[in-house]
């Protein structure tokens, strides 16, 4: 008999050897085992300690955060690295951490491992957040700055009329404000200029 039939009989015929009973709660706690093992692993996975386990990462964009607003200010708030590059909805998580093995291709490759060949790559990586960002709306970044709309007008007058600007011309957070936690590559975003706004 052939390995495929052997298959197909086990997944399509009733056990004789088995109660349904028991192989319910065999497939229920395999399932609590995966489930509890997936949970873990993208707890472990998204914390600032392991994204800086690479030195490529711990010398270049965590340096360069440690400098910001993101890392230390006055409401004594600190972004960590998964609060804006992993997804909040489990589905976008788990497509993130698939992503991640092109890092890990990257890091185990040498592509990034010198401060020359990363910033050679920074507008390439910076491109791709910032297309994923515009894509969702800067979904991460409404996660932690809420009520924005509702709280327009009481921000100062330029920063509320650029915020109504963008709600109304289909920007978002990160079409404004790159660079804000990381050094911006050498683009023409370099020396882009603050849109004037009328009062």
């Amino acid at each position: 008999m052939s390995l495929i039939k052997k298959l197909r009989d086990f997944f399509s015929k009733p056990s004789a050897r088995y109660s349904a009973g028991g192989l319910i709660a065999i497939g229920a706690i395999g399932a609590l085992i995966l489930w509890g093992g997936t949970s873990t692993m993208m707890s472990a996975t998204s914390t600032t300690e392991f994204c800086i386990s690479c030195h490529e990462i711990n010398d270049n964009a965590y340096a360069e955060y440690q400098q910001t607003i993101h890392f230390q200010n006055s409401s004594g708030i600190k972004a960590e690295c998964a609060d804006c590059h992993i997804p909040h909805d489990f589905a976008g998580k788990i497509i993130r951490k698939i992503e991640a093995s092109r890092e890990i291709y990257g890091h185990l490759t040498g592509i990034i491992d010198t401060p020359e060949k990363y910033d050679a790559h920074r507008p390439a990586m910076a491109a791709k957040v910032w297309s994923e960002m515009h894509a969702n709306d800067s979904a991460n970044c409404r996660s932690c700055h809420i009520n924005l709309e509702e709280n327009v007008d009481l921000q100062y007058t330029w920063a509320s009329n650029n915020h109504k600007r963008m709600a109304t011309e289909n920007l978002t957070c990160i079409d404004c404000h790159q660079g804000i936690a990381h050094k911006l590559p050498n683009t023409s975003r370099m020396s882009k200029s603050i849109p004037p706004v009328n009062p």
